[in-house]
């Protein structure tokens, strides 16, 4: 008996943005094992520049990431999606080392396999450094339950997309 990672593909909107809202929330645990556990063994990424094969990679490039991205809070919004992929829209805010605040956007796009583990992620970001007090992903702004970066006001590619589906 093979594990599954539900839901599982085909994808249709409802199940694609449940998945989006599971990545969200183990990125959001700051877990690299947890994260890492979503993906296939041999998953294959590609992140900004570096390119990262399978679950120990993952783990060692999170618990890096997450050394030097603190106070690190990730909002991801569905973009579209076919039978085993989804395309998302993210954003997040982190405070580095020497205490300088930074919002990076971007979009993912992901591939799974037939028992919904993860096999593909290719990410494409940008970092623009912010001050404080322009933050969005605030737990005051955010309140109890995460809204879409759409009903939040968030601005650039979020700002019209008009879908809604976490509120």
């Amino acid at each position: 008996m093979h594990e599954k990672k539900f839901p599982l593909p085909p994808f249709t909107r409802k199940t694609a943005e449940q998945k989006i809202r599971l990545a969200e929330n183990a990125w959001n645990s700051q877990d690299p094992v947890k994260v890492s556990m979503a993906y296939t063994v041999d998953s294959e990424w590609r992140n900004r520049s570096e390119f990262i094969n399978g679950r120990d990679e993952i783990q060692r490039f999170l618990t890096r990431k997450w050394e030097n991205e603190l106070h690190y809070r990730l909002k991801k919004e569905y973009w579209a999606h076919t039978d085993n992929r989804i395309a998302v829209r993210f954003e997040y805010e982190y405070q580095d080392p020497s205490g300088q605040w930074h919002r990076a956007y971007g979009n993912e796009n992901w591939e799974f396999d037939a028992w919904g583990f993860m096999r593909k992620r290719y990410a494409s970001i940008n970092v623009l450094a912010i001050e404080e007090t322009e933050r969005k992903l605030t737990p005051a702004r955010m309140g109890n339950v995460w809204k879409t970066a759409t009903g939040l006001g968030l601005g650039g590619q979020f700002a019209n997309s008009g879908s809604a589906p976490y509120e």
